[in-house]
């Protein structure tokens, strides 16, 4: 019996260990989906970003004082993957969804179909310009 409580537990140690090895290799499910200047963003930021983004824009709602979000016109000639007209929210370094405020420099860029084209950011562009995230 005692033999019995001893295998037990090294049976379970040696489960323990196992998990623990496949849990430090198996693949980063949050990689970066876009890095603007220094920020890497990940899925689950974009998407947050553009939902709010969208579901404001499809209630006709805005927020902040520059009216997020609003038309970008991409007069920088971005080859986004859509149809414009494009739309240009605030994603920010917080990781949580704009709600006013500073809007920082980046921004998820959507179309009326509420679809990511890509990811924008005044780090690194000059004057107000914008230059891709990566």
């Amino acid at each position: 019996m005692l033999g019995s409580k001893i295998l037990s537990t090294i049976l379970l140690a040696a489960v323990s260990v196992s998990a623990l090895a496949v849990e430090k290799v198996a693949p980063r499910q949050n990689a970066c989906v876009i890095t603007c200047g220094s920020i890497c963003y990940w899925q689950e930021s974009v998407d947050e970003a553009v939902q709010k983004g969208f579901e404001l824009y499809q209630a006709g709602d805005t927020v902040g004082s520059n009216d997020y979000p609003h038309q970008f016109n991409n007069r920088e000639g971005f080859d986004f993957p859509g149809a414009s007209p494009y739309y240009e929210f605030p994603i920010l370094s917080s990781f949580v969804p704009y709600t006013g405020g500073s809007p920082g420099p980046d921004r998820v860029v959507f179309n009326r179909a509420g679809t990511f084209q890509g990811g924008i950011t005044h780090t690194g562009a000059s004057g107000n310009n914008f230059v891709e995230c990566t």
